[in-house]
């Protein structure tokens, strides 16, 4: 069950996923906000990368990994990928949405999504804590700067 919660975060099914949500807003026109979900995922796999060779901290070894790893241990990818690429989802899908209850629903499962993949990735034995956490944050943050410049871009640039 974890190795299929830890798959959530992966680079095939989050690349998937946004493609198709990125094809969807195409179809409806929602330009700014594919450039939005482009620029955060883009920059959020750089970062990720770039992150990953600075730090280059070893994965833990106290037990067998429950899953394949070929990269660094800090910060874990999977966590910081599903933080920015389902809280982005989750802000473009809220945005939308005229009920109060609708929008905290979309939010909270976006952050519920993220938490079960970083804790699926401990499990298995692939990262410390403080990587999930590591990643839970420079993820989050990512996608809230990104969605900080759409606001300022949206105000001042009248998209």
């Amino acid at each position: 069950m974890a190795r299929d919660w830890t798959a959530l975060g992966s680079f095939s099914v989050l690349a998937i996923i946004s493609i198709l949500v990125a094809g969807f807003l195409a179809l409806m026109r929602q330009w700014a906000s594919v450039v939005l979900l482009t620029f955060t995922i883009v920059g959020g796999t750089l970062a990720t990368n770039a992150l990953k060779l600075g730090f280059d901290r070893p994965r833990p070894d106290l037990t067998p990994h429950g899953d394949l790893v070929h990269t660094a241990s800090f910060p874990s990818g999977h966590a910081m990928m599903a933080a920015t690429v389902y809280l982005t989802l989750g802000v473009l899908l809220a945005r939308s949405l005229t009920s109060r209850r609708r929008h905290v629903f979309v939010i909270c499962g976006a952050i519920c999504l993220s938490l079960l993949i970083g804790f699926s990735r401990i499990y298995l034995g692939v990262h410390w804590p403080s990587d999930v956490l590591g990643g839970w944050a420079a993820g989050a943050t990512w996608a809230s700067l990104a969605w900080l410049v759409a606001r300022w871009w949206s105000r001042h640039r009248q998209l």
